[in-house]
């Protein structure tokens, strides 16, 4: 599956792309695809040294974050209402709003510059700024030493119990509130990936790419898609 996705990447790459509309740029530079197709020559690279000898690919460690950013947090104005997942929203219990990671996944925060973590229940959406990754509840922000700046750089890493040993992965590339604007970036991802699909839940629409078993072949597809100049995260698929 990981082979096939980088070979169909770097077929689309290096084929006579279609004319474009008129008034649109290309989307891709001449230097960013020799970037891109050189990049992903050294992963390939990589994966293959990685993998000799029969190997399994090596699957990322507890240790790598899933992400890397900034936190905020929010507190009296909100407490006692309804969060994302119907619940009421507690600001002495330790949760968190996140963008797209599944309702009750459990996540490790970690504040690099204190070494302070605290484990947090995912159980609203947000933030809603741009670059934060997560929005604390005021307990939990507490305990990371983020109360008094109101926002820090953080650390998001996978809990223990955070996924089941039975999940499966899928990479979500944009959420949108606008059904319209997912289903147009989905036919343009579609030119490389078909299997991008269109996830709603009547607020959201999430732009995801594949299923899979392993962790391992879901990082690998996200890092093709940083080359391509897509931010993306693993998530685990419905």
């Amino acid at each position: 599956m990981d082979q096939e996705l980088s070979r169909r990447w770097l077929n689309h790459l290096t084929e006579n792309t279609k004319p474009m509309r008129k008034g649109t740029e290309p989307r891709l530079s001449t230097s960013v695809v020799r970037s891109g197709l050189a990049a992903l020559v050294l992963l390939q690279v990589c994966c293959l040294v990685g993998c000799s000898g029969n190997r399994r690919p090596t699957v990322p460690s507890v240790g790598s974050p899933l992400q890397r950013g900034m936190a905020s947090w929010y507190g009296p104005n909100f407490h006692g209402r309804r969060t994302a997942n119907g619940e009421r929203y507690d600001q002495n219990a330790l949760t968190a709003a996140h963008p797209s990671l599944p309702f009750g996944t459990l996540v490790e925060v970690r504040n690099p510059r204190t070494g302070e973590s605290v484990v947090v229940r995912i159980n609203d959406r947000g933030p809603f700024a741009k670059r934060r990754v997560i929005d604390l509840s005021h307990a939990a922000a507490r305990q990371v030493s983020l109360v008094g700046p109101g926002t820090g750089l953080v650390e998001l890493y996978p809990a223990p119990g955070g996924f089941s040993a039975s999940s499966r992965f899928t990479v979500q590339v944009a959420a949108f509130n606008d059904r319209g604007r997912a289903r147009a970036l989905q036919g343009e991802l579609m030119e490389i990936y078909p299997e991008t699909v269109v996830q709603s839940d009547g607020t959201w629409s999430r732009v995801r790419i594949g299923t899979f078993e392993d962790r391992d072949r879901a990082e690998l597809l996200r890092r093709e898609l940083a080359i391509l100049g897509l931010s993306s995260v693993v998530v685990a698929a419905q």
